[in-house]
């Protein structure tokens, strides 16, 4: 839920700041770009501190080396936030960061299934969880794709 907060706080905050004049997010797809990114940039930090190893537990068992796993996601995130920011790549990164979204849901699922802890609290029930990583992928897929100006 927490990076819930962070995309809503964000792209509330850069919204606001067009409203006040900030050219560049002057709309909600370019405020909702930069909730994302942050978003994005907030959960990929999770990929390369100490709750990596909670990440990894995260990992469904039939995948091998979760840990790499966990370090090449926590790239992708890293370079699609970025990439959401740029105008050339935005739509590139929108796609793939999508994509990823779809990917990394059977981890969410392995990990709300199996009772793994993040931090020592239990991962995000799968009744909220499925539509929060839909709710990301429309707002990456209508902020990056479809209002990619």
């Amino acid at each position: 839920m927490f990076i819930l907060v962070i995309l809503i706080v964000t792209t509330l905050l850069a919204r606001l700041c067009g409203a006040s004049g900030v050219p560049v997010l002057d709309s909600w797809p370019a405020a909702t770009r930069v909730g994302l990114c942050a978003m994005f940039l907030v959960a990929a930090l999770a990929h390369f501190n100490s709750m990596r190893h909670d990440l990894a537990r995260m990992v469904p068992p039939v995948v091998r080396h979760p840990l790499a796993v966990i370090h090449f996601t926590g790239v992708c995130e890293v370079l699609g936030a970025i990439g959401l920011l740029l105008p050339l790549t935005r739509t590139y990164a929108a796609a793939g960061l999508s994509l990823f979204l779809v990917a990394v849901l059977p981890a969410n699922i392995h990990a709300a299934k199996a009772g793994v802890t993040l931090r020592g609290k239990p991962a995000t029930p799968l009744i909220t969880r499925i539509p929060m990583q839909a709710l990301f992928i429309a707002l990456t897929w209508w902020a990056g794709i479809i209002h990619a100006r």
